[in-house]
């Protein structure tokens, strides 16, 4: 049996992490999700997952920061970041932060699998 992939999901609202968890669950994923970026290295380091999704809007830290903080970690650096938004312009935020890729909200379920499966292989 292979390790099972790990996603993680950071988002402020409750019913975006249910959904994913949901949906990552039943895809065989394990999925850890958090409201906020705050120790950012810290959270992502104590559950080492294989790729990211990172929504624009959290508390305190935004998701700019947070992504940024985690491609600046030498030990996190290659865990892929998705970030997820319903901004118009989340393709140069994407940017900004340094994330791997983007995926904009409303997002349906295939288009998040098939991120997940394209960046995991």
């Amino acid at each position: 049996m292979a390790d099972t992939k790990k996603v993680f999901v950071f988002d402020d609202n409750r019913d975006i992490l249910d959904l994913c968890t949901f949906i990552f669950e039943d895809a065989g994923y394990d999925v850890k999700t958090s409201e906020s970026a705050n120790e950012i290295e810290e959270q992502v380091a104590a559950y080492m997952p294989d790729i990211i999704f990172m929504d624009n809007w959290l508390p305190d830290l935004g998701g700019i920061q947070a992504t940024r903080a985690i491609k600046n970690n030498p030990d996190l650096k290659h865990i892929p970041v998705i970030y997820f938004s319903a901004n118009n312009d989340i393709s140069s935020l994407a940017e900004q932060a340094g994330a791997d890729s983007y995926l904009s909200k409303p997002f349906d379920i295939a288009a998040i699998e098939a991120m997940v499966k394209k960046h995991l292989g």
